[in-house]
């Protein structure tokens, strides 16, 4: 696979603002340990294999399990996820697959049981932007690992 366009070349502008959006969304209420799973999840969903690759590569250096990343596709039949991580996972499919009359009642009213209202909008900053990574990670098929070195995920010892 090679990639198809160098979009921080062709539009240095819009990327570099994208890059300070992401950067907020990190800053968000949403510990790094649930970012790392939705961020995977979502990239599951939308077969980013250059977004799956790094997030897994930036959960195991942050000390994720190695179990738990095999099970996040299967989260809902897992015994290893926690309730607010469960409903950070709900809501980011419900987000990221949009259902055709929306997001379900039942499933905004599981997010408000473990999420406050300030880390509900956080939450759904930060899906937003890995889906939008996913998109242009996808369409331009970009090269997984192909930043390991920059981005430091060689310590991760996965590749």
């Amino acid at each position: 696979m090679t990639q198809r366009v160098d979009y921080q070349q062709q539009s240095p502008e819009l990327f570099k603002k994208f890059v300070e959006f992401n950067l907020l969304a990190k800053q968000s209420a949403i510990e790094e340990s649930i970012s790392d799973l939705v961020s995977i999840r979502a990239s599951q969903l939308n077969g980013c294999a250059f977004c799956l690759d790094m997030h897994i590569k930036q959960a195991t250096i942050h000390g994720e399990r190695p179990l738990r990343l095999h099970h996040l596709a299967s989260w809902r039949e897992s015994q290893l996820f926690i309730p607010r991580e469960r409903a950070a996972l709900a809501w980011t499919e419900a987000l990221t697959q949009l259902p055709p009359q929306g997001v379900p009642d039942d499933i905004y009213d599981r997010v408000r049981t473990q999420l406050s209202e300030k880390e509900i909008s956080d939450l759904t900053f930060v899906v937003m932007a890995i889906n939008a990574w996913n998109r242009i990670n996808v369409g331009f098929r970009t090269v997984p690992g192909s930043y390991d070195k920059a981005f430091g995920l060689e310590k991760a010892k996965l590749s």
